[in-house]
């Protein structure tokens, strides 16, 4: 076979490949277009307000998998950090208290499993999944035993109290829009940008590539390894407090046995759609944008088709799946192809 035959087909394998998130967000949305009545801006922009929170969440867990680690806590830390915060609330009266409690406290969580990670070498999947269930036990035993005032008067769910003065203003702050746009689907986008930059731009950025890429490698090189895991973790622990912030604004509200739940699955999908390879070193903060969004959209097609919700999470697996295939298969047979010239 001929240069010119090979190299057109190799070409589109490695743009498959590397551009996957692409190619997925555009099918499911030709899907989303076919099944709904019309697509129309309000929807559109609705799907933008409820990927929101796993968007955010998914830009660190993101930036946990291109250093090759995970972290399975995200969900449940979603829930004690939201509910603490509707405490801070509810004693402060202050958005911007309880904006920076959100963001610290995520990153003081993130920073207990960076340290046993990063520092104390343990495997993140165990660090994390015994995280996970310690974070959401906790947001439910606190929630039955802190006074009731404190979660305004709920029983099971820590509630934003309407009484305080600065409710109305954090609640339509979550749901309120800068023209058209969702101000939480702004954020989104804003967070996904500047995550671009730091990626692709910082030399951080670039260590974090290199310690996911070839650890041994980054070390001999003088990157400080152990560092850099702790930071990621710390980073997606503040962004799950960011996460946390918006949520109680958009729901005034966390229950601590279903917030997040199932968020830590989620946002490793929304990372994989977007193209990070769970091996590590590979994979672009952008497209956990539209990997985010291709999810929400799953839900609406569900929805529209008026499909059993409980086959949701097995198209979504069945999504995954074929994503993954490509991101393997699709570097492979660039190689041949370049073999083959």
């Amino acid at each position: 076979m001929s240069k010119k035959n090979t190299a057109v087909p190799g070409r589109i394998a490695g743009f498959l490949g590397e551009n996957s998130y692409i190619i997925v967000f555009v099918a499911i949305f030709i899907v989303y277009a076919l099944t709904t009545n019309g697509l129309t801006w309000s929807g559109m922009m609705n799907v933008f307000r409820h990927s929101a929170v796993i968007g955010i969440i998914g830009l660190g867990m993101g930036l946990i998998c291109i250093t090759g680690e995970i972290d399975l806590s995200v969900g449940s830390m979603l829930a004690l950090d939201g509910g603490f915060s509707v405490i801070i609330f509810n004693m402060t009266n202050s958005i911007v208290l309880t904006f920076l409690f959100a963001v610290l406290f995520g990153a003081f969580c993130g920073l207990i499993n960076g340290v046993m990670v990063g520092w104390i070498q343990m495997p993140a999947f165990i660090v994390t999944l015994a995280t996970m269930l310690i974070y959401r036990s906790f947001a439910q035993y606190f929630c039955q035993h802190v006074d009731k005032a404190l979660i305004g008067g709920g029983s099971s769910v820590y509630k934003m109290a309407n009484s305080q003065s600065s409710y109305q203003t954090l609640y339509n702050f979550g749901n309120g829009k800068v023209s058209t746009i969702p101000i939480v689907g702004l954020i989104l986008i804003i967070m996904a940008l500047v995550f671009v930059y730091i990626t692709t731009s910082t030399k951080y950025g670039k260590k974090v590539y290199a310690v996911g890429s070839n650890m041994k490698g980054a070390q001999m090189a003088g990157i400080n390894t152990a560092a850099v895991k702790i930071s990621v973790f710390v980073i997606a622990g503040a962004l799950v407090g960011i996460g946390a912030f918006l949520w109680i604004a958009m729901n005034a509200s966390a229950d601590p046995a279903t917030t997040g739940n199932s968020y830590e699955m989620y946002a490793i999908a929304a990372a994989v759609l977007g193209g990070i390879s769970m091996s590590g070193g590979k994979g672009k903060c952008l497209g956990i944008l539209f990997g985010a969004m291709s999810y929400t959209i799953i839900d609406k097609i569900i929805v529209s088709l008026k499909m059993d919700s409980l086959i949701n999470n097995a198209i979504k697996g069945i999504i995954l799946l074929i994503v993954i295939m490509v991101q393997i298969v699709g570097p492979q047979i660039k190689q041949k192809f370049k073999k083959a010239e």
